[in-house]
């Protein structure tokens, strides 16, 4: 599939910014950080700029933007609709946490309730977004069970990481938040390699003759349709070449997991400046790594139309 910006710029940006939703609002609700004010602004802050960014940038692609409301009432089949409607009643608990902990400085009592509220309906949200392609059985590399797991695991660790970075810049962070981060970045580049050994054993089950209804051992497309490409081609048919898809894996590898994991164990064993120091560098390197890992999600995936213009597998 062609890799649209806008599209990977909103599943990377909203991914880390429920992420870090979730992560700060756990640690606040079970008071293992103080509500400062501080640290909420530049918490809650980021995560909203985050997902409030790439909501926006979703609308990019599409041929009519300012229609982009009408998707919402969709939601009783669609899944781009709900995850519209979840984005939406995500922002209730989220502004009255951000009361309780930027105006109150108290998370205790019924505020806990928004908190817990934030992180479920910040997880539905990405599950959500996850489904999207999830539920397209015309794609192999995304109708799969490691789907909806690669999304929800890369979302907790970038705002994991994301997490220790505001809290280190703002001097509250845990010491354990440290090694959660790195537990976590571990699980996720094992689902993540789980996901590509997925892709690279399995293909679609149909064929160029069942696509075409013809028999015989092997069906080849002969002379194609038209001289020039057309839309379906270009959007449906990109490809990447394997040479191309291993280094970028390897980029993804490195930058993603290996490099902020690495430096999670540094603000582990370190504090003060160098703690912060580290955190802000795995932020931006897990921001690098997710750009890359998110191009190839889109890149790497076949549409079984492709079968018609001489694909021999989707």
């Amino acid at each position: 599939m062609h890799p649209a910006f806008s599209v990977i710029f909103f599943t990377t940006a909203s991914g880390a910014g429920y992420g870090l939703l979730g992560v700060l609002a756990v640690l606040a609700a079970w008071q293992v950080i103080p509500a400062d004010r501080l640290s909420g602004i530049v918490g809650l802050g980021l995560a909203f700029v985050l997902v409030s960014g790439g909501l926006m940038s979703s609308t990019f692609h599409l041929g009519h933007p300012e229609r982009a409301w009408r998707a919402l009432t969709q939601w009783r089949s669609s899944w781009l609709s709900r995850e519209g409607v979840l984005a939406v009643l995500t922002y209730i608990p989220w502004l009255a946490l951000a009361y309780a902990w930027i105006i109150r400085e108290d998370i205790s009592g019924l505020w806990g309730v928004a908190a817990g509220l934030s992180v479920a309906l910040a997880a539905t949200t990405v599950y959500a977004t996850a489904m999207i392609y999830a539920s397209l059985k015309t794609v192999h590399q995304w109708c799969n069970p490691w789907t909806v797991r690669v999304y929800l695991m890369m979302a907790l660790a970038s705002g994991a990481v994301f997490a220790c970075a505001v809290l280190t810049s703002t001097g509250i962070a845990p010491q354990g938040l440290f090694a959660f981060a790195a537990i976590v970045l571990l699980v996720a580049w094992r689902v993540k390699r789980s996901y590509w050994q997925y892709i690279d054993t399995t293909q679609h089950a149909a064929t160029p003759a069942s696509a075409t209804g013809l028999t015989g051992a092997s069906v080849k497309l002969l002379e194609g349709p038209h001289t020039e490409e057309n839309y379906l081609q270009q959007e449906m048919g990109f490809k990447v070449a394997r040479k191309h898809a291993a280094k970028l894996r390897k980029i993804v590898h490195i930058a993603t997991f290996a490099v902020p994991l690495v430096l999670m164990i540094v603000a582990y064993l370190s504090g003060g400046f160098a703690a912060a120091s580290a955190s802000i560098l795995a932020a931006m390197s897990i921001s690098l790594g997710l750009i890359t890992e998110r191009w190839l999600f889109f890149a790497e995936a076949r549409h079984v139309v492709t079968l018609y213009y001489g694909a021999q597998a989707a």
